[in-house]
């Protein structure tokens, strides 16, 4: 569990947001009372607040003052300006205590994040008091089966990071590695749910295509996928030993694969991720 005295606040509460609050809350890391979210959509704060029982505020810089962790959940968009709004605090080239900064805004580098707090305090011994995180989370997070990286910066001490773990543990797992490898994890990571979306979607159309009813189609689909996950999860056989099993020679799955590697599937598939790496370094700038 996470410190229960820290207070942990959310810039932005969107679907990521609200899956991390409601996670913190469900799985007993965070008492409602200790949460305080910010967003420009009242709706959206009276909602969670109506939900979960939390704190909310329209005031960034009040949010601030009182949090022991801030997560940027914000659109990449909107950074420049919510990091511009929170230096405006009076007090905070001098920060008397310690804050972690916790970003889950996608394509928006630690760099980026420094460049503009860290230049704004009076001294470089500040830097220690404000530590900062940068993670990649992924969808399934709002069903509590999320996959998150996290990257800490040079002034994160080892409880920054125990703690921001236990917040992302409670909605997934996580892995830690260094933010070179980030642009990696999105796209393998935080893209790779469409790309199951996507091979789920093509074996629903094909069952239909081949006579299956729609519904029983979606069925057989997902608890395909769903045992097959369970099942490279729980042996020790690689995905590659376990395919081998399936396909026969000269059997039904055997026909498949031959079409599948007549198209170069697996090659394209390769190379779609690396696509999305590239692009999500393009994004970095």
């Amino acid at each position: 569990m996470t410190n229960n005295k820290k207070t942990i606040g959310f810039i932005g509460a969107g679907n990521m947001g609200e899956a991390i609050i409601g996670a913190l809350i469900n799985s007993k890391v965070a008492d409602p009372a200790k949460i305080i979210a910010s967003d420009i959509n009242n709706e959206r704060l009276e909602s969670l607040k109506g939900t979960y029982g939390i704190n909310i505020t329209h005031d960034n810089l009040e949010l601030y003052s009182i949090c022991d962790i801030i997560i940027l959940s914000v659109k990449p968009q909107h950074m420049d300006e919510i990091l511009s709004q929170i230096t405006l605090r009076e007090d905070f080239s001098r920060p008397s205590k310690h804050r972690l900064i916790i970003s889950i805004a996608a394509g928006i580098t630690t760099k980026k994040i420094e460049t503009i707090l860290y230049n704004t305090l009076d001294d470089k011994k500040y830097e220690e008091k404000l530590p900062i995180i940068r993670v990649m989370p992924n969808t399934p997070a709002l069903v509590l089966a999320g996959m998150s990286g996290m990257s800490p910066n040079r002034h994160a001490s080892d409880d920054d990071i125990r703690v921001t773990k236990t917040i992302l543990e409670a909605m997934g797992s996580v892995v830690e590695l260094g933010e070179e490898h980030m642009d990696a994890v999105t796209a393998l990571s935080g893209s790779g749910p469409a790309y199951i979306f996507y091979l789920a979607e093509s074996m629903i159309d094909a069952g239909i295509k081949i006579g299956l009813d729609p519904d029983k189609a979606v069925t057989l689909t997902m608890k395909t996928m769903k045992g097959a996950i369970k099942l490279m999860e729980e042996t020790e056989d690689s995905p590659e030993t376990l395919r081998k099993k399936v396909a026969s020679p000269g059997g039904t799955t055997e026909a498949a694969f031959k079409v599948l590697e007549k198209n170069s599937v697996k090659e394209n598939f390769i190379e779609a991720i690396g696509a999305a790496a590239a692009r999500s370094k393009e994004l970095s700038g």
